[in-house]
């Protein structure tokens, strides 16, 4: 079509820069004005990490295409990184910012590390196979943690740690995790991993290293997953091995499945929905539960592919055609057609 208009890409990233900023500073001043009170603060820094679990998870679901059960056991390991590190004497030597950037970069770190280790050999497997031998070391990591009581502090969890999860950090985990994901996937690695979830046997017949590109996005998707165990640890300021159960994987893999396997915004929509609602319910204390439930059940059955399918959102396309639609008052003379 002629004359079509077109975002520049310095433009698409001022306007995306200088909307993270807004709602940066008005969560900030919600969060810290009293505005919120302190259950509202406590829910919106839960629907961060848990955005950044299903976003995360996504990239080994939605866009690699395994099904991994042991997400939990990734943000255990990077949860417990994080705490122990932020306990120590070094973090407490450091200034508050560098302490709690460093802490969050180790659980990363060490989540990835497992993630590399368990790849490796579950990658191997496909479907079925791939998800049991996941759960399986989701349970070794948390046996591991309640068997080294002088490290972990075993059953009664690990105690005393900061609470430096506030919403300035946990908000730009988000945008961090988020333009990181994106990044990865609009690359030739990101196009990679989506030949292979389409056909493996195709991208290897390409030269596509598959084996490579499943750890590689399978230790991205852990790396996060720590990521969002640190903040886990900083905003719960304890620790105990019965929240990274395989429960604590279902849910996560639910908010992925239900907002769409493949869309990040319907990762972020699903988290937040399914982070919400249980408190929504509370009115309804004794149905709670079976509400859930059955608002799970009608969502899968009406809308199988998700709540937005694979949908990515752009607000780039979007401002897009809105300046290239042809409203009433832009046509000129000439334009109408005499039949």
């Amino acid at each position: 079509m002629e004359n079509q208009k077109h975002i520049s890409m310095p433009v698409r990233y001022g306007i995306n820069t200088t909307l993270i900023v807004l709602f940066l500073i008005m969560g900030y001043v919600l969060t810290s004005s009293g505005f919120t009170n302190r259950a509202q603060t406590s829910l919106i820094l839960q629907i961060g990490i848990y955005i950044i679990l299903a976003v995360s998870l996504n990239v080994a679901t939605g866009y690699l295409g395994q099904l991994p059960l042991g997400h939990a056991g990734f943000m255990a390991v990077g949860a417990y990184s994080c705490g122990i590190f932020w306990k120590s004497s070094l973090a407490s030597a450091l200034p508050t910012p560098i302490s709690i950037f460093l802490g969050l970069v180790v659980a990363g770190i060490v989540a990835a590390i497992f993630g590399v280790l368990i790849g490796i050999p579950a990658l191997r497997l496909k479907g079925d196979y791939l998800a049991i031998i996941t759960l399986g070391f989701g349970e070794i990591i948390r046996v591991a943690i309640i068997n080294l009581p002088s490290i972990t502090g075993g059953t009664p969890g690990l105690l005393g740690i900061p609470k430096h999860s506030n919403f300035i950090v946990v908000y730009l985990c988000v945008v961090f995790t988020i333009v990181a994901i994106h990044m990865m996937m609009k690359s030739r690695h990101g196009r990679a991993i989506l030949s292979i979830r389409e056909n493996e046997i195709a991208a290897e017949s390409c030269g596509i290293n598959t084996t490579y590109y499943k750890v590689m996005a399978f230790a991205f998707s852990a790396f996060f997953a720590g990521i969002a165990g640190g903040l886990y640890a900083g905003f719960q300021g304890l620790l105990v091995p019965k929240s990274f159960d395989f429960m604590a994987s279902i849910n996560i893999l639910v908010m992925v499945v239900l907002g769409g396997m493949g869309s990040m915004i319907g990762s972020v929509i699903a988290a937040t929905v399914l982070t919400a609602l249980p408190l929504l319910l509370q009115s309804f204390n004794t149905y709670r539960m079976i509400i859930y439930s059955l608002l799970l059940i009608i969502v899968m059955i009406f809308k199988p592919s998700g709540l937005m399918g694979m949908y990515d959102f752009s607000l780039s396309r979007i401002l897009e055609r809105i300046l290239n639609r042809d409203f009433p008052w832009k046509k000129k003379k000439g334009d109408e057609v005499n039949v």
